[in-house]
């Protein structure tokens, strides 16, 4: 038997290793975390600066490998496809999952679960969203937002404000945020509901303009920014979230050990204060904790993608 997969299946059934033990000796080989996005985004920069650290505590190198397409779809089918052994991991989104694919996949924990940033290009004549959705109502179908992909959170949470404020607006998707950003910020597009790391640092450079969050509360990084709720749109609330899943079939044991190790990284004090000097709330949590947030998520969405008449792509 060639994989760890096998050899700890083999192992566990002759009693000859205790799970704890296995887990101490994962992993003996490189680590790869797909991420299904072009570099720039979210969680490319979650998977990145996660990275480091997970190699100093697995004594192994840990490689960051962008797969984009199809709204993360093709680097999403590349892990579920990858042998089981928990080398090969899925930094996800939303829109790397759908009911139709949620399925081949083992969750290892949730990243960070943060509300996104309304951003908007300096040229937009608004500075608030009652502002925004005025514009909008009398110019409608002429503003665009960019996203991550169709069915995205960067997506979705845009839909969700077109379909509360009855504003009609013209969706752009792009392979990945980094993409819509880079438009953004040459005014190819008027707006992107982005993860706050993908965009802080233009915004504190004056390149951008950030109109409110979307939490149900304003965020610890940016406790000047109104939420959506609050600035125009009361009971809007949107979250996008990042983390970590491995192929479905991967051993219990494995995953375990893998979302134990993600955690202590995720507590660590240097990689909280750098995820919320990006914007990101850290999270972290067990497997079974995050297989419920997902169904959740999903749950969530799957209302308004109906109604919207949105399939996603892949699924």
């Amino acid at each position: 038997m060639k994989t760890v997969a096998a050899l700890a299946s083999l192992l566990l059934s002759l009693g000859a290793f205790s799970p704890v033990i296995l887990a101490q000796s994962f992993p003996t080989k490189p680590v790869r975390i797909v991420v299904p996005f072009p570099p720039g985004g979210g969680a490319d920069a979650l998977a990145r600066l996660m990275a480091p650290k997970l190699a100093e505590t697995w004594k192994q190198q840990v490689f960051v490998e962008n797969r984009p397409g199809a709204s993360g779809h093709i680097g999403a089918d590349h892990v579920a496809q990858s042998p089981a052994d928990g080398l090969t991991l899925l930094m996800s989104s939303t829109a790397s999952l759908t009911e139709k694919n949620v399925s081949q996949f083992a969750p290892v924990t949730l990243v960070s679960a943060s509300p996104y940033v309304v951003t908007a290009n300096p040229k937009v004549k608004a500075t608030n969203v009652r502002e925004l959705i005025a514009l909008a109502r009398s110019n409608p179908g002429k503003l665009t937002f960019g996203s991550s992909g169709t069915g995205a959170a960067s997506h979705l949470s845009a839909e969700l404000f077109k379909s509360m404020a009855s504003v009609n607006m013209l969706h752009v998707p792009y392979k990945g945020v980094g993409q819509a950003v880079t438009d953004l910020l040459a005014g190819q597009i008027d707006l992107l509901f982005a993860p706050s790391q993908a965009v802080i640092q233009h915004v504190r450079a004056g390149k951008l303009k950030a109109l409110a969050s979307t939490g149900a509360k304003r965020t610890e990084s940016l406790p000047d920014l109104p939420t959506v709720s609050e600035s125009g749109l009361p009971g809007y609330e949107a979250v996008g979230w990042f983390g970590l899943l491995a192929p479905v079939a991967t051993p219990k044991t494995i995953v375990e050990s893998l979302s134990a190790d993600a955690n202590r990284v995720l507590a660590d004090r240097e990689v909280r204060s750098r995820m919320q000097a990006l914007g990101a709330d850290p999270s972290g949590n067990t497997p079974e904790e995050f297989a419920r947030f997902i169904r959740a998520d999903q749950a969530k969405w799957a209302k308004l993608m109906r109604e919207a008449g949105i399939k996603p792509e892949g699924g």
